[in-house]
This record gives structure tokens, C-alpha cells and sequence, in this order.
């Protein structure tokens, strides 16, 4: 027992010395830049101090912590990142440990704890898109923009990211660019894309070849063919 417990300290320590040391790196971490650092005020616009009150409104008094995930994904998309300070600010809005929201904000890879692109390139390169060619379509993307998966082109504009399923693999190839699904890709149209963002227009999201307005079989779609029209809000959140 004595033994276990002088190796288990002794390891603790190589481990602890190590990370002091800068030898071990690890997404965990948080390091103060002069982008992130908690000295950068940090607070909700008008707008979103209303949308946050209408989330928290959802969870009893007691449990209103619950809130952390929606409140951290709407920091982010106000500051463009989940930075220390817009975790610092959430915690205080919940009454909450500044590191029970690290917890959460460095467990899920949807918060980027650092600062991104205006538009956010979100490349699918598991299986059903990469039999469906997706080697190719970031190959395009990378080619144009010269740069790697990570890192953000000079301007600002584009942050890309390799992720997993998306989730809209009846539609392989795809992309997500912030909000919006780009799918049935070719190199050639996602490189269009990415020209018309530059130019500073919008692209309409959706399958490239238009043989099909959302996941229907290219022929067209055998159910649902008279769907109730949507007349959902226009905000992100749709459960608000």
C-alpha cells in the first residue's frame, strides 16, 4: 500500500511538473492572451438579457443552473467565442462556481474557447461523406483558403474546422457554415462558396446540385408532399 500510494503521488507530480512545464498540451487548459483574458469585460446586450431571462424562466429557481449551456452558446454567438470572461459573466448570472461552467464549456466541442472567423467552416469527414468524397471537398476548401483545419485565414473570415457527423448524411458530402448546411457538394461548387461569402454575399443553403430542396430522394419527395408552410422565429434559438 505504501508503495501505490508513493507512486501515485510521485506520478501526480511528473504529471503536475510537466503541465507547469509546458510539456504536456491539452485543449483543457486555459492560457491568458490578450484576446481572452478575464480582465476583458464581458456582459449581454440589450437583446440577449432578454432572450437569457426567458431561458432561465424555463427552469425552477433552485435549478437554474441548468441554463449554463444555453446561456455559454448565447455568449458565443454575441462575442463570436466562448472566452474566460463570458464564462466568468454566465456563472454570475446562475450563481454558479466560475469552474463548475469551465466544466461544461471545455467538456463540448460546439463552445470555441478561442477567437474565430466571422464564418465558421465546419467540415464533415466521417464515413458517409468521406465515401462520398469529402477528401476532396476539404482539399477545395483548404487549397483556396491556405490554411489547415484550426487555423483562421488572415483576414478573419474563415475559421475551419474537421468535425464528425453532422447529421446530414443522406447528403454527403456537407458542410456547416455557422448556422447553415452546404450539402451535395462538388470541389468546384464549394470553392463558388466559399467566393460568393468573399464577395460578401450569402449563399443559399442546401443541396448545390438542386435536384432537391432538403433530404428527399433526388426523383422528389414520396412523403410529406403538402407540409403545413414554417412560420417559425428567425432566431437561432427556436425554442424561444
Amino acid at each position: 500500500m505504501l508503495f501505490q500510494r508513493d507512486f501515485c503521488v510521485s506520478s501526480i507530480s511528473l504529471i503536475t511538473a510537466a503541465l507547469l512545464a509546458g510539456d504536456i498540451v491539452t485543449e483543457d487548459l486555459h492560457r491568458n492572451t490578450p484576446e481572452n483574458n478575464p480582465s476583458i469585460p464581458f456582459e449581454f446586450n440589450a437583446e440577449n438579457v432578454e432572450r437569457a431571462k426567458a431561458i432561465i424562466a424555463k427552469y425552477p429557481p433552485q435549478y437554474k443552473k441548468g441554463a449554463v449551456m444555453p446561456l455559454l452558446d448565447l455568449g458565443q454567438r454575441q462575442l463570436g467565442f466562448t472566452s474566460i470572461s463570458v464564462m466568468n459573466y454566465v456563472a454570475k448570472m446562475l450563481d454558479m462556481p466560475p469552474m463548475r461552467v469551465y466544466e461544461v464549456a471545455t467538456f463540448y466541442t460546439m463552445y470555441n474557447r478561442t477567437p474565430m472567423g466571422k464564418l465558421h467552416i465546419q467540415v464533415c469527414t466521417t464515413t458517409p461523406c468521406q465515401l462520398c468524397n469529402s477528401d476532396s471537398i476539404m482539399e477545395a476548401i483548404t487549397g483556396y483558403l491556405g490554411i489547415q483545419p484550426g487555423e483562421t485565414t488572415k483576414d478573419g473570415l474563415f475559421t475551419i474546422s474537421e468535425v464528425e457527423c453532422l447529421g446530414a448524411c443522406v447528403n454527403a458530402p456537407m458542410i456547416a457554415i455557422n448556422d447553415d448546411y452546404y450539402e451535395d457538394l462538388t470541389a468546384h461548387g464549394v470553392v463558388k462558396i466559399l467566393k460568393a461569402f468573399q464577395a460578401g454575399e450569402t449563399p443559399v443553403a442546401g443541396p448545390e446540385n438542386g435536384r432537391r430542396a432538403t433530404c428527399e430522394p433526388v426523383t422528389g419527395p414520396k412523403v410529406l408532399t403538402n407540409p403545413e408552410p414554417f412560420d417559425g422565429p428567425s432566431f437561432t434559438r427556436a425554442d424561444l
